[in-house]
């Protein structure tokens, strides 16, 4: 098994900035492509963005592109997702997922192991 575990959440301001991490234990984290998802209230869990194993190459969802920045560090076994000019449209609870490199990263499915999610409020 793959144990995730998000920090790094909070409550920020409109235009704000965060960072998210997950740490990853119990087996070969850079075996595994990474993802970070989310869910508002009442809403369907949404893709956020991806990295392959390597971590050379990265995906994002349109809606937070170029606000967004997902990276690796497979020494320490973490993968982090900077959050940068933070909207109110942005509070959600945040998930990291991990799943098998080939695998479609922009759906759920496709990921075996999640974290039990971080809470991101953004303040107007």
């Amino acid at each position: 098994q793959l144990q995730l575990v998000e920090s790094g959440g909070g409550l920020v301001q409109t235009g704000g900035s965060l960072r998210l991490s997950c740490a990853a234990s119990g087996r070969t984290f850079s075996s595994y492509a990474m993802g970070w998802f989310r869910r508002a209230p009442g809403e369907e869990r949404e893709f956020l963005a991806a990295i392959n194993l390597s971590g050379y190459s990265t995906y994002y969802a349109d809606s937070v592109k170029g606000r967004f920045t997902i990276s690796r560090d497979s020494p320490k076994n973490t993968v982090y997702l900077q959050m940068n000019s933070l909207k109110p449209e942005d509070t959600a609870v945040y998930y990291c997922a991990a799943g098998p490199s080939g695998g479609d990263r922009y759906t759920s499915r496709s990921y075996g192991y999640w974290g039990q999610g971080t809470q991101v409020t953004v303040s107007s």
